[in-house]
């Protein structure tokens, strides 16, 4: 590892091996930069290397490629007739930032409309924002749970519950992933056993997921998993991360999308950087526990509020999606990346991907398995003008790499079929269709895949 004589080393070369035969290698497939919007299309910045990509130079150079990457669920993204100038007149009015933590000087007007927008709009009585999503999970959950108490979380929980937890000083345990039986049975062995040592009874027990999981594209058993809470009397917390704003009859997540009562899930989490194009998180749940949370968090108390143009964007587009903007621009979103999602996925699938997660989920992972097929892959939808994100270690296990398609509503049908076909010739080249495609529905004609 890096260090000075005499010092221990500042980075540990565990996974050295890894970075340098590995990820060094194929880094250009990774952190590309773009220099516009994250609409349907945007500009990456062309690079090169002549080190074997151990260095990446820019050119000033962009291609304009079809983004199949960024999390622009609703197409809230880049400018929107009715978002963009309300978050410009916030600019001028409150400036880019509050330059304040939201105890002392950082609560404007719009913050507190935000709470309520957010709570009316997620079925609480309060809500609290915060000024990064992943702080969120990992500020809230050594608040809520701590010594004695006991949280099972999901084997596949994003890294910032993984670290909210292990911060908590709370006892963890994991079921498998989305697994209502297995939940139920380590719910039972950890109530008989009690706490470590002293057999005490637990002083609580939170059970923490996710609505949609956002390297599977699958949905949470939500219905299952709050029964079985229910019947142990332990809370559950829901990390609406990649739901809220997308799924749902009116865009209102998970619990809407699977008949879900919000009143039975007791701490709902989600963010604004997908659905709702800004940046921060939320707490949504009773009016004690907002309070509670507003009296302790350290992520209320000592981070920096929202931005003022980012809880604009966030009211502003919270208005479109419930038609408060005056349109039905909202509900066409909606219905849209519902569609979108669910033909992608199911024209990945006939030509034989494998392609993993749930309908009406707009993740879309397609497996390569060998790590020598993200670079494949990747470059070569890149030299066709698709940009899509390839997921590796540490983010996956390290046999089990990805490409990962996020769909907007942004997206046309027009997009869609490129898309289709770019991916699809690719698969061929790469050798990514781990299933036989389905006969008679692509047929190529004059190279493009006629849609039945």
């Amino acid at each position: 590892g890096f260090g000075f004589q005499g010092y221990a080393p500042i980075c540990l070369g565990l996974e050295d091996f890894y970075i340098r035969r590995l990820y060094l290698r194929i880094q250009d497939c990774f952190g590309r930069p773009i220099s516009s919007a994250p609409d349907a299309w945007f500009d990456v910045v062309e690079r090169y290397s002549n080190d074997n990509n151990k260095t990446l130079k820019r050119t000033t150079k962009t291609s304009k490629c079809l983004n199949l990457g960024s999390y622009n669920y609703l197409g809230f993204a880049a400018a929107d007739e009715y978002c963009t100038p309300r978050a410009i007149e916030s600019l001028k009015k409150f400036a880019a930032s509050t330059c304040s933590t939201r105890v002392d000087g950082g609560t404007t007007m719009l913050h507190t409309d935000l709470e309520e927008c957010v709570a009316r709009f997620v079925g609480k009585p309060a809500a609290v924002v915060f000024g990064m999503g992943y702080v969120t999970n990992s500020a809230i959950l050594p608040i809520l749970m701590g010594k004695g108490g006991l949280i099972i979380s999901d084997s596949l929980n994003h890294n910032s519950i993984v670290n909210g937890a292990r911060g908590s000083g709370a006892t963890i345990r994991v079921f498998q992933h989305n697994t209502p039986s297995h939940l139920e049975t380590v719910l039972r062995e950890q109530i008989a056993e009690g706490q470590p040592r002293t057999h005490r009874p637990w002083k609580k027990i939170m059970v923490i997921v996710e609505g949609i999981y956002s390297m599977e594209g699958e949905l949470c058993k939500l219905p299952e998993i709050v029964s079985i809470c229910k019947k142990y009397k332990a809370y559950v917390y829901l990390d609406e991360a990649h739901s809220i704003g997308a799924v749902g009859k009116s865009g209102r997540g998970v619990c809407e999308l699977l008949g879900v009562d919000t009143a039975d899930v007791d701490v709902m989490m989600g963010t604004f950087t997908k659905s709702f194009g800004s940046c921060g998180g939320y707490i949504a749940g009773s009016k004690e526990l907002v309070q509670y949370l507003k009296y302790t968090c350290p992520a209320h108390l000592y981070g920096t509020a929202i931005s003022p143009p980012g809880a604009q964007q966030i009211i502003s587009s919270i208005k479109v999606i419930l038609g408060e903007d005056g349109s039905n621009r909202g509900a066409q979103k909606l219905a849209r990346i519902r569609e979108n999602s669910n033909f992608f996925r199911s024209e990945l699938q006939k030509m034989g991907f494998e392609v993993l997660g749930d309908n009406d989920s707009p993740v879309m992972p397609i497996m390569l398995y060998n790590p020598a097929k993200i670079p494949a892959f990747s470059r070569e939808c890149l030299r066709q003008k698709v940009a899509v994100v390839t997921v590796a270690f540490p983010a996956t296990p390290l046999l089990l790499a990805r490409a990962r398609i996020c769909i907007s509503a942004a997206h046309t049908k027009e997009d869609l079929v490129k898309a289709l076909e770019v991916i699809s010739g690719v698969g061929d080249l790469v050798g990514i269709k781990y299933f036989p495609a389905e006969p008679n529905k692509q047929h190529q004609e004059h190279g493009t895949i006629k849609l039945e």
